[in-house]
């Protein structure tokens, strides 16, 4: 088990920026965070696939139980992408679990010349590795659960596994679709984890085939879509009209979709990707990390001050002027 610390505290000039309500009492801000986290690298062992699982857990100070987020990983990622959402969550108090899932991690390209990167990426994409992917996030869960019970573990005791939230970014996207409630067209299958009780997808995608409402008729835990006006992936061929097509098929009560303006593909990743023309926008970070927690505030918390957040003007607080934002 490797084990490592960082840094989750804000400065005391952001903490002045929270505000005060009028009784005194600080405001809701979902952009404040405090304490420390702990990042753990370790690996589950699905021995009935004979398949290992990397992960890189962010764990909140303390010692009290904490609602655990999975993240999983666009095509060619590994765990150690969106360091950024894991380290927010985790001073939130939330366990940020990062999956990484063999066969369309970074293993795919790494070793490619660079002439052929693109082909091997696209090789990866697919219906064998979706499968691999939706079948990580119960093994997971169900070594969460073993972890927990066992004393002398970093885990033992750390993980309210009843408040679980599942989230990806483009190849991640749709495995949060599919664990998170979608139908999906391979034999109609449903890979819903009924552990998950909210789910947030960056780059999300409707199906090739078929009608997006009957895909998503099932859903039925929280949604947040999170998109950008300009993003289109090189590997799947997801535009924006499929990645808004989503919100349009999902039932109504409790779907929200974030629409970024000029945000690309990797406007939810670490850094820029081949094929980028926009300049990179720090406020779509911002963005992300404020709706996202209040997100998981709302649903996994039951907070009612997020809720309101969530429901009322606060994103407006942290959206600049073109980007979009709807709720129902």
């Amino acid at each position: 088990m490797a084990s490592s610390r960082a840094l989750c505290m804000v400065s005391a000039g952001m903490l002045l920026l929270a505000g005060r309500g009028l009784a005194g009492e600080a405001a809701y801000d979902p952009l404040v965070r405090a304490g420390r986290c702990e990042t753990l690298d370790l690996t589950v062992e699905d021995a009935a696939r004979k398949r290992k699982i990397p992960l890189r857990v962010y764990l909140p100070a303390g010692a009290d139980p904490a609602g655990v987020v999975l993240f999983s990983h666009g095509l060619g990622g590994s765990r150690a992408n969106c360091a950024y959402l894991g380290r927010h969550w985790a001073g939130r108090g939330y366990v940020g679990v990062f999956l990484q899932h063999a066969g369309s991690d970074t293993a795919v390209w790494k070793t490619v010349p660079l002439g052929q990167r693109l082909a091997a990426m696209r090789k990866a994409a697919s219906a064998k590795n979706f499968l691999l992917r939706v079948r990580d996030v119960p093994a997971v869960l169900d070594q969460l659960e073993r972890w927990n019970r066992t004393e002398g573990h970093r885990l033992y005791r750390r993980l309210d596994l009843r408040r679980v939230g599942m989230s990806g970014h483009s190849f991640g996207a749709v495995t949060t679709q599919a664990v998170g409630g979608q139908r999906i067209a391979l034999g109609k299958a449903l890979f819903t984890d009924p552990r998950i009780k909210a789910a947030i997808a960056m780059s999300p995608s409707a199906p090739r085939r078929g009608s997006a409402k009957r895909a998503f008729a099932s859903v039925r835990i929280p949604w947040l879509l999170m998109t950008g006006t300009k993003d289109v992936s090189l590997v799947g061929g997801a535009d924006a009209a499929s990645r808004l097509a989503v919100y349009a098929g999902l039932p109504p009560g409790g779907k929200y979709e974030l629409v970024l303006d000029r945000a690309e593909h990797s406007a939810f990743s670490d850094r820029a990707l081949p094929g980028d023309r926009e300049k990179r926008n720090p406020n779509h970070h911002r963005a992300v990390l404020a709706l996202s927690t209040a997100f998981w505030d709302a649903t996994l918390r039951e907070d009612a001050a997020a809720r309101a957040w969530l429901d009322g003007p606060g994103p407006r607080s942290v959206l600049e002027k073109n980007d979009r934002w709807q709720h129902k």
